[in-house]
């Protein structure tokens, strides 16, 4: 028997409002309000039409971040600094941009903190 992803779990302050910046990240909408969703627990892909990859959740802890990602997403386009104007325009700011390994890519955070990448789609 072998294990899958069933869902990126993403603790947070509001998991109401990062589940939406999510959401407009990857342009799917929230999923509806099934388990009581709201300032405490929300998801993204788990009825979205398309979707393609693991469930995202969303769940409120009492405590802050407060150091690196060890665990990051790295999000993929053919237009890396078209996508990161959009998505800094949804809240994201940007770290830094990297060209390493013949790879270039541009780190963020999201609204909370949580760092994640935009790089250069191969396609």
């Amino acid at each position: 028997m072998t294990s899958s992803i069933a869902a990126i779990t993403i603790d947070c302050d509001n998991a109401l409002s990062l589940s939406a910046f999510w959401a407009g990240v990857l342009q799917v909408e929230a999923d509806p309000d099934t388990r009581g969703s709201g300032e405490f627990f929300q998801s993204i892909g788990q009825s979205a039409e398309g979707w393609v990859g693991p469930m995202m959740m969303f769940i409120k802890v009492p405590e802050a971040k407060t150091a690196k990602n060890r665990v990051h997403l790295d999000l993929a386009t053919p237009d890396r600094l078209g996508e990161v104007a959009r998505l800094t325009g949804l809240g994201a700011a940007v770290v830094h941009d990297k060209d390493e390994w013949g790879v270039t890519w541009t780190t963020l955070t999201d609204p909370e903190g949580n760092e994640f990448c935009v790089s250069d789609s191969p396609h």
